[in-house]
């Protein structure tokens, strides 16, 4: 979807007229329903009229343009799409453009730029603009199949070659070229190679309706790239049930594509049970298949830290993690299979406050639009792991919204522990400790006496203890090793200048103080973005919260129980005035209770080797004593 669409002669006048910059805000407060930012609009009244200026000039008067077009599936905007047609191939012809209203830049490393305005380095706009072009190709089929359609271009209007000369430097190809002021003539005969000046206004509209109408799903260069970088890169084994839900997902795509039957999946298991083990060997094998697929979250650091790993050796194969909400408005059964993990994190709705007008419209319930856009969705999750209100992935959810949208369901358990080293036991001890089971809380020893269960369970008497048992274990026996708490501190954000900026000391127990890992889109200098915190080395030393801790796994796990959650004889007590969770404190009291003691158990689960416990509260700590053994 753009904010405009017209012929480049149309919107030059209005532009000229003064207009064109004022109908961009009443559609961006239409569409997005905020007011546009003083500089996007200044950007908009600079840097529009010298691109269609140059348009018009070259005869391309009649070439349609879209401004400000969303990408399929993704927040990203593209600045102008040209649509007309190849004045060689006769076929349709698109041309991504990036305008930027720099006069002076240097390159700095690889993809980055820095702009002496700017306090952070940025991409660079042939790369940025190149990424949009792969993402269209990569989630458009129609357009995979056209290798001469797209084209991008990156176009300084306010510098001239000699006052960004190392810029100049980087490779361009098809998707990636970079035009300054003074290579106006270059610009101009490039744009006249792609689209064809005497096609006219009827061939240049209805290649912008073809544009509008394509389909969008993975396309098979891209399926293929992600079969060979997740299927042949990690070796999964999957083991008993992994196994059947794994066929039950290739029984239903089968199905559905030879019946035209829609099929929902779900799949249930505990914390390290193999979900995302099934979740990514499902995306290799089924992108082997030539099937369209995805892998949607509804945790930003989850699907970062999956992009990473899937993606390392190609960023392309990044673009096939998504998030729940990147559905509203696709077209029904746009894909064969959407893989939901950590299903118990959907939401209600997939509305936010950065949703536009028109698609809050579309946007119904968010599970029935997970279910919509694919043949078999596939929802794995953990009832036990929803921890913030609005989350409402359940069976019992899932299964009335299939049987609304006339859809099978089937669904697997998974049993058995494969995170926590093996060991069935400590998930049990979790769930009893907590009130999760209807089994009373029992000490760690005595329940494992008698076995070869070798997962290490200790009780800190301070945070700084704890800080030293998990140091000592990670060196000892090797591993990662990362403390977590729970929500009861204020998290601030980083403080000093830019480049010298730190993390502020919240977490202060007594003597004790540690920072909070760091906030999302907060960038301080040796300390890993909130997404990496449980893989990066860097993150020992900063205390994790539940958003930075849920879907990861370390090797030794240390959890401080904060005193919104304290044991009162013998039953816990939820207290919302300790808690700084500005989202879990608006939960009603039916609810309250259990989100805190789902996040402990979240943040109880993560440790493979051994977990070591401490509560600030001093009934709280015997009771973990006493339990730890």
């Amino acid at each position: 979807m753009a904010l405009i669409r017209g012929s480049a002669r149309y919107l030059l006048t209005e532009a000229q007229a003064g207009r064109l910059h004022q109908l961009l805000s009443e559609q961006a407060r239409h569409q997005w329903e905020h007011q546009v930012g003083v500089g996007e609009v200044r950007s908009w009244m600079r840097s529009l009229p010298p691109l269609l200026n140059e348009l018009v000039d070259a005869g391309l008067g009649d070439v349609e343009v879209l401004l400000e077009h969303k990408l399929p599936h993704s927040p990203k905007r593209v600045d102008v799409i040209l649509c007309g047609v190849h004045p060689r191939t006769g076929e349709v012809s698109y041309v991504l453009v990036e305008l930027k209203q720099w006069s002076k830049a240097e390159l700095l490393v690889a993809d980055l730029v820095s702009i002496a305005a700017y306090s952070d380095a940025v991409l660079h706009p042939v790369a940025q603009v190149r990424a949009y072009c792969q993402y269209l190709v990569d989630s458009t089929p129609a357009l995979a199949d056209l290798p001469l359609a797209v084209h991008g271009i990156a176009y300084l209007h306010n510098a001239t070659s000699a006052d960004m000369p190392s810029l100049l430097k980087y490779r361009s190809d098809r998707f990636g070229r970079m035009f300054t002021e003074d290579f106006k003539s270059e610009l101009v005969a490039h744009l006249r190679a792609l689209l064809d000046v005497a096609a006219g206004r009827d061939h240049a509209r209805e290649s912008a309706d073809r544009f509008l109408r394509f389909a969008h799903g993975p396309s098979k260069p891209l399926l293929q790239l992600a079969a060979k970088e997740i299927q042949d890169r990690e070796q999964f084994v999957l083991l008993d049930e992994q196994r059947v839900a794994y066929q039950l997902v290739e029984q239903a795509v089968a199905t559905a594509r030879a019946q035209r039957t829609q099929t929902v999946v779900v799949v249930l298991g505990g914390p390290g049970s193999g979900k995302s083990v099934i979740a990514l060997s499902l995306l290799g094998e089924l992108s082997r298949q030539g099937r369209k697929v995805h892998h949607a979250t509804g945790s930003s650091a989850f699907t970062n830290t999956m992009r990473k790993v899937a993606g390392s050796r190609n960023t392309r194969v990044k673009t096939m993690f998504k998030y729940f909400n990147n559905y509203v408005g696709s077209e029904p059964r746009e894909l064969d299979v959407l893989i939901c993990d950590e299903a118990h994190r959907v939401r209600e709705n997939s509305v936010n406050r950065w949703t536009g007008k028109e698609k809050r419209a579309l946007a119904g319930r968010q599970i029935d639009e997970l279910i919509d856009v694919a043949w078999v969705p596939v929802f794995l999750l953990d009832e036990n792991q929803i921890v913030r209100p609005g989350e409402m992935g359940s069976l019992d959810e899932i299964t009335a919204a299939a049987a609304a949208a006339g859809c099978g369901v089937e669904v697997i358990r998974l049993d058995g522990q494969f995170r926590c080293g093996g060991s069935d036991a400590f998930d049990e001890w979790v769930g009893r400790l907590l009130g999760l089971d209807q089994l009373p809380p029992i000490n760690w020893s005595r329940m494992t006496a008698g076995t070869d269960d070798d997962f290490k369970v200790a009780a800190a008497a301070n945070p700084a203890a704890m800080e030293a048992w998990l140091r000592n274990q990670g060196e000892q026996h090797s591993g990662t090793a990362r403390l977590a708490a729970g929500y009861c501190w204020p998290w601030s954000d980083p403080i000093g200048t830019t480049g010298a900026k730190h993390l502020v000391a919240d977490v202060a127990i007594g003597d004790w103080k540690r920072p909070w890992n760091a906030k999302p889109g907060k960038r301080v200098p040796d300390a890993p973005e909130s997404y990496y915190w449980a893989s990066d080395d860097r993150g020992f030393g900063q205390v994790g919260c539940i958003y930075t801790a849920q879907g990861f796994e370390y090797d030794w796990s240390g959890v401080i129980f904060g005193p919104d959650f304290v044991r009162r004889g013998d039953r816990w007590v939820a207290r919302r005035e300790y808690s700084h969770d500005p989202a879990v404190k608006k939960a009603d009291e039916a609810h309250f209770g259990a989100l805190i003691r789902n996040t402990y158990k979240v943040l109880l689960t993560r440790g493979m080797e051994g977990t070591c416990v401490y509560s600030t509260d001093a009934e709280t700590q015997d009771f973990l004593e006493k339990m730890v053994g």
